[in-house]
C-alpha cells in the first residue's frame, strides 16, 4: 500500500467533489435570488397596474385627469425605462393613453400563453431605444365602457444590476468557503491518514528486520487491521518453525532407513544385488538430502525481517577455518568492514560463506584471501558482495560449470558430498543473489557471492 498516492487521491476526490457541490451550489442560489428578484420587481409594478385598473374602472374618470393615482416620477421623464400604457380593445372610443415617458412610442404585447392565474401576464419584452424591459399586463371587461388592455412596464437593467451584485458577491463567498474547505481537506486527509502512515512505515520496519511487530496505539478504526497484521506475522513464524520441525524429522527418519540399507548392501561384497541396491540408494540418499535442502531453506526465507551483521559471521568462520585446516599451515587473510549487515537469516549466510571458504581452504597451496565489499547498485537495492580467493590450481570453465551441479565431485580423494556449491547456488538464488567463479588474482579459484544488503 502507497499512502502518499491514498492520500493523493483521497485529496483530489474530496477536492472535486467539493468543487462540484459549490458549483451547483452556485447555480442554484443564483437562480434562485434572480427569481426572488423578479418576484419583488413584478409585486412593485404590480402596485402600479393594480392603480391603473382602479383609475379606468372609476366612474369618475376624465381624460385630463388620467391616472389619478400614479404618481412615480420616472414615468413623467422621457424614456427612462418605467412605462405605462391603457389601451382600448374594443373598436368603440380608438384611444391609446400612455405615460409621458413613452414619449411617441408604445409597448408591445405579451403572448396570451404567459397569462397567470390572476389574469395577470409578465415577461420580458424590448422597448424604446431597445431597453430590455420587465413587463406586466392585464385585460379588463367594463361592460358597456368597453374592454382595455393595462401595462406597466419597468427597465430590466434593475433586476441585471441586483443579480450581477448578488453573484459577485456570492462567488467572493464561495471562494473564500472553498479556501477554507481546500485547507480543511488537506488537514483531514494528512492527519486522518497519518495512522495508516505508521502501519505502512511499520510494516516495512518489520521488513528490514529493525522490528518484530507493529507497536503503538491506533484509531478505533484501524486497531484491528493492526492487530490482524501482528497475528498473521506470528501465525507466518509458527508455520516457518513448524516446518523447519516437520523437515528435521523427516531427514532422521530418512538416514537412519538408509544407513541400514547401505551398510547391510556393503556387508554382502561382491554380490551384484548388494552392489545395485547400494548404488540406488545413494542416489535416494542424494535426492532426498536435495529436496529437504530445498525444502528447509524456503522455509526460511519466509520469515520476515532478519537482519544478520556480516563481520561477526565472517570472523567466527574464519577461527573455525583455521582450526579445522590447521594441519596444512594455510594463511588465510580477511578483510571486511565494521558496518554492514546481511538481509537474511544467520545460519544461511554461516552455510553459504562457510561452504565457499571451506572449499578455498580444502584446495589451496597456502593462501586464502576473503574481501567483503558493500555496494549500491540502484537507489532502492544495496548488496554486500563477496570474495574468497584461493592460491589453488584453479577450475576451467567447463570445470566450474561442473562443479555447480549437485553431487558432482571433480576430485574423489577429497571429502565430502559434492552438495556443497550447489546448496549456495541454490541459497543465493532464493535471496535475490547470485555466485559466480573465475580466476583470482593469487593463481587459483574466486568465488564471487553477492547477496541483499540491509
Amino acid at each position: 500500500m502507497r499512502v502518499n498516492s491514498l492520500s493523493f487521491r483521497l485529496f483530489l476526490s474530496a477536492t472535486g467533489f467539493t468543487v462540484v457541490i459549490l458549483i451547483i451550489s452556485g447555480f442554484v442560489l443564483s437562480s434562485l435570488y434572480r427569481q426572488a428578484v423578479e418576484r419583488a420587481f413584478d409585486r412593485r409594478l404590480g402596485v402600479y397596474l393594480r392603480t391603473l385598473v382602479a383609475d379606468v374602472a372609476s366612474p369618475e374618470d376624465s381624460a385630463d385627469k388620467f391616472p389619478q393615482s400614479v404618481s412615480e416620477p420616472l414615468f413623467e421623464l422621457p424614456l427612462s425605462g418605467w412605462y405605462w400604457q391603457v389601451t382600448r380593445l374594443d373598436g368603440g372610443k380608438s384611444e391609446v393613453r400612455a405615460s409621458r415617458s413613452l414619449w411617441d412610442g408604445g409597448l408591445p404585447r405579451l403572448p396570451a400563453a404567459s397569462t397567470g392565474n390572476t389574469g395577470i401576464r409578465q415577461g420580458y419584452v424590448d422597448g424604446p431605444e431597445d431597453q430590455k424591459l420587465r413587463l406586466i399586463e392585464r385585460t379588463i371587461d367594463l361592460g358597456e365602457e368597453g374592454s382595455f388592455l393595462v401595462s406597466v412596464a419597468g427597465d430590466a437593467v434593475e433586476i441585471e444590476d441586483e443579480k450581477r451584485a448578488f453573484n459577485r458577491a456570492l462567488q467572493m463567498t464561495f471562494a473564500i468557503l472553498a479556501l477554507v474547505l481546500f485547507l480543511t481537506t488537506i488537514f483531514q486527509v494528512r492527519f486522518g491518514l497519518a495512522p495508516l502512515k505508521r502501519i505502512s512505515a511499520g510494516l516495512a520496519a518489520i521488513r528490514a528486520g529493525t522490528a518484530e511487530r507493529l507497536e503503538g496505539n491506533f484509531p478505533v478504526e484501524i486497531a484491528s487491521l493492526a492487530g490482524e497484521t501482528n497475528a498473521l506475522i506470528d501465525a507466518n513464524r509458527e508455520i516457518v518453525e513448524r516446518a523447519r520441525t516437520h523437515v528435521g524429522n523427516l531427514a532422521h527418519a530418512l538416514k537412519t532407513p538408509l544407513s541400514v540399507m547401505v551398510n547391510e548392501a556393503a556387508a554382502r561384497g561382491d554380490d551384484p544385488l548388494a552392489a545395485k541396491i547400494q548404488e540406488q540408494t545413494e542416489i535416494m540418499r542424494d535426492q532426498v538430502t536435495r529436496h529437504l535442502e530445498r525444502a528447509r531453506l524456503a522455509a526460511r526465507l519466509t520469515v520476515v525481517g532478519s537482519i544478520t551483521e556480516v563481520q561477526p559471521v565472517m570472523y567466527a568462520l574464519v577461527r573455525t577455518m583455521e582450526k579445522t585446516h590447521h594441519g596444512k599451515g594455510l594463511s588465510i587473510k580477511l578483510d571486511v568492514p565494521e558496518e554492514g549487515k546481511f538481509r537474511g537469516e544467520r545460519q544461511d549466510l554461516e552455510e553459504m560463506i562457510g561452504n565457499l571458504v571451506d572449499n578455498a581452504c580444502k584446495w589451496a597451496q597456502s593462501r586464502v584471501v576473503i574481501e567483503v565489499t558493500y555496494e549500491q547498485m540502484e537507489p532502492d537495492r544495496r548488496v554486500v558482495r563477496i570474495v574468497v580467493d584461493d592460491d589453488g590450481r584453479g577450475l576451467t570453465p567447463s570445470e566450474r560449470e561442473q562443479v555447480a551441479r549437485r553431487g558432482r565431485r571433480l576430485d574423489e580423494t577429497k571429502p565430502g558430498s559434492g552438495l556443497g556449491l550447489s546448496i549456495v547456488v541454490e541459497l543465493a538464488a532464493l535471496y535475490g543473489g547470485g555466485i559466480t567463479l573465475g580466476t583470482a588474482p593469487i593463481g587459483g579459484l574466486r568465488a564471487e557471492l553477492l547477496l541483499p544488503a540491509a
